[in-house]
């Protein structure tokens, strides 16, 4: 399937609601409605919280293309809290983001894409009070950051709140500082749930029409009781500004990205090893299920836990802990949330029965291989490398596969992110491209990136990929050393 852009999708959207809207009369206005009177109590309570970012990237080297900063996440051109209006003069680069304080201690909550290739980050404070900040970890992925405030010890902060409950139609306040103005409050209501944008493996947007500006990422998204249930990340918009359709990574998403990073700069996520897609209503047929649902095995991972497990191709994943599994994209993020090392039963239909395969969650590779700067790796094989690589790499699951397009004999791990300024981004790497080969030979998981490495590093020499890129393959050279390049 064809990806649409953002600014195509939006104006596709806009004559389907016209065509809508002149199909039949409007319903009537329900007389007992009654919304809330104003949101003035919620402003007062939650703006000191809430804060303004301006990270700080160097002066780019001689030769080097003036690249907006922040880098985006992968294939959303139209996200917010980018950099200030081009053309920029020769020297450090700044971006405005917004954030908001979770803890009296300092630690604030912001968009990856805010911070990413920072080297000085300025939080700004409620009554024109700034103070510096360090990133403690960030998850590309789902493309939140944590910072902390040096030296805060009595800050007013914000609490989470349910991202489960919100319904479709239920108020929601968004507060920020869109252009660098600080301090700008909001209001709409939740238009969707769980909206998957295409940007990244894990996503779950909440979709609100409360108006979304630049610099408004990374800020809170709150409920009507003033509690937080997303953060502001991602807009549809053919001119860049507000028209009423922006996404939030939901609470319930970023509180446990917050505390895995919180604990050791980095995100843990669960893995199975299975490559699946979904179960239609002819495959449901042919396999003998009542029902179209489930995930379908199409592909083992050899030397992973559901190998070890005994599943094989054909099985139809139904229910993970008891829970059942309607969709693929289900499976994913259950499995990613369950704790590494954990024994899990999953229900699995396999030549007409149910079975129990009890199987041990493994850390899934690659998951977090951009850890926090000068902190450990990730404690496997080949993290180090890609962190020093500057990219954020995955294997190829079935939704890798659908995310990118790639037909079914492209093999290698899939880049996520890139990071800005990085010998990746130096070589030309961008997010979708696939490394099929790293110094002639095949990839299979990140301890090859290894060995390519220290074999180009001994020999002096730049590291040469072959990547799959937009339907071909095509060779790069990452420099390794300062004077490369």
């Amino acid at each position: 399937m064809t990806r649409i852009p953002p600014n195509r999708l939006t104006g596709s959207l806009s004559v389907l609601a016209v065509a809508v809207s002149l199909a039949g009369p409007a319903p009537a206005q329900n007389a007992n409605f009654t919304g809330p009177e104003d949101f003035s109590a919620l402003a007062e309570a939650r703006l000191p919280a809430v804060v303004g970012i301006v990270a700080t990237a160097p002066t780019p080297q001689e030769g080097q293309p003036g690249l907006p900063m922040p880098m985006l996440p992968p294939g959303l051109e139209d996200f917010f809290g980018g950099p200030l209006p081009q053309p920029q003069p020769r020297g450090p680069r700044q971006a405005l983001g917004s954030g908001f304080i979770i803890s009296a201690d300092g630690y604030v909550v912001t968009n990856n894409h805010v911070i990413a290739g920072a080297d000085a980050i300025e939080v700004m404070l409620d009554g024109d009070r700034s103070m510096n900040a360090e990133i403690v970890g960030t998850d590309p992925a789902t493309d939140i950051a944590l910072l902390k405030i040096d030296g805060a010890d009595d800050l007013p902060f914000v609490e989470w709140g349910s991202s489960d409950d919100l319904e479709i139609g239920e108020w929601v306040v968004a507060i920020g500082n869109p252009f660098g103005l600080g301090g700008t409050v909001t209001a709409g209501i939740v238009s969707a749930q769980a909206r998957d944008i295409r940007s990244g493996p894990y996503d779950d947007f909440i979709q609100t029409d409360a108006a979304i500006n630049s610099g408004n990422s990374g800020g809170p998204l709150f409920d009507a009781t003033g509690e937080v249930v997303g953060v502001n990340t991602a807009i549809f918009s053919p001119t860049g500004g507000n028209v009423g359709i922006g996404f939030a990574v939901p609470a319930h998403v970023v509180s446990r990205v917050v505390d895995d990073l919180r604990e050791d700069g980095q995100v843990d996520r669960g893995w199975l090893g299975v490559q699946i897609q979904p179960v239609s209503d002819e495959l449901a047929a042919a396999l003998g299920l009542e029902e179209a649902r489930g995930a379908l095995v199409n592909d083992v991972v050899p030397d992973s836990p559901a190998e070890a497990a005994g599943f094989e191709n054909g099985d139809v994943i139904l229910a993970i802990a008891g829970e059942d599994v309607e969709t693929p994209r289900e499976l994913v993020f259950a499995v990613a949330d369950r704790p590494i090392g954990e024994a899990v039963d999953l229900t699995v239909w396999r030549d007409g029965e149910r079975e129990t395969l009890s199987v041990e969650i493994a850390r899934q590779p690659g998951a977090t291989m951009a850890a926090a700067p000068g902190g450990e790796g990730g404690g496997e094989e080949g993290q180090d490398e890609a962190t020093r690589l500057g990219v954020t790499l995955a294997p190829l699951s079935q939704e890798l596969r659908a995310q990118f397009e790639l037909p079914p004999e492209v093999s290698g791990l899939a880049i996520l992110a890139v990071e800005p300024e990085s010998r990746a981004a130096d070589a030309g790497l961008v997010s979708g491209d696939v490394i099929v080969e790293a110094g002639g030979q095949p990839v299979g998981d990140a301890a090859d990136i290894t060995d390519a490495l220290t074999a180009a590093e001994a020999e002096g020499q730049p590291m040469l990929l072959r990547v799959f890129r937009g339907g071909s393959h095509q060779f790069l050279a990452v420099p390794l050393s300062e004077n490369e390049g």
